[in-house]
């Protein structure tokens, strides 16, 4: 099983180096992107990672397809990212409850656009766009954050651990 690394680990801090075209369609990418999958759909609670959640330096996240199933994004919604960019982002911004993957069992508030459009490539190479609101632009920031070196609680007020249903109080 891939693991995803925790808050300390250096590739968590990296700028990510982007996709160069070269390595589209290889198989070295092909099995990044499966360590992605793999790694996302071993947490209940995940619903995106970025590549340097798993020690990987390039600028992929992948959405989990959870996320099409509550209906809050288009059933068409690509799940793979890669060199993503935002190009439009509101002005308007919320806060929202936080967390991550890496930075386990810490919680927050980070203040976020509410709407955002994000270009980037599939695994073929193929440009697309997406514009989100909701989750899913708090899911675009959130990842292409990571690929910055940048985690939440660089951004989060309101920290505070989460208790496991099992952990004494």
């Amino acid at each position: 099983m891939v693991e995803i690394v925790q808050d300390g680990h250096k590739a968590l801090r990296k700028i990510a180096d982007e996709v160069a075209e070269k390595e589209f369609g290889s198989v070295k990418l092909l099995k990044n992107l499966e360590d992605m999958r793999e790694a996302l759909e071993s947490q209940d609670d995940g619903v995106a990672l970025a590549a340097p959640q798993i020690a990987i330096t390039k600028r992929i996240f992948v959405v989990s397809p959870k996320i099409l199933k509550d209906g809050s994004a288009p059933k068409d919604l690509p799940l793979v990212y890669i060199n993503p960019v935002i190009t439009k982002i509101s002005k308007d911004k919320k806060k929202m409850d936080e967390g991550c993957l890496s930075v386990r069992p810490l919680y927050g508030v980070v203040k976020r656009s509410s709407r955002v459009t994000v270009e980037a490539k599939d695994e073929n190479g193929d440009e697309f766009s997406v514009s989100a609101a909701g989750l899913l632009a708090q899911i675009f920031q959130h990842e292409i954050d990571h690929l910055d070196g940048v985690l939440f609680i660089d951004k989060a007020t309101n920290i505070t651990e989460l208790k496991l249903n099992n952990e004494k109080k």
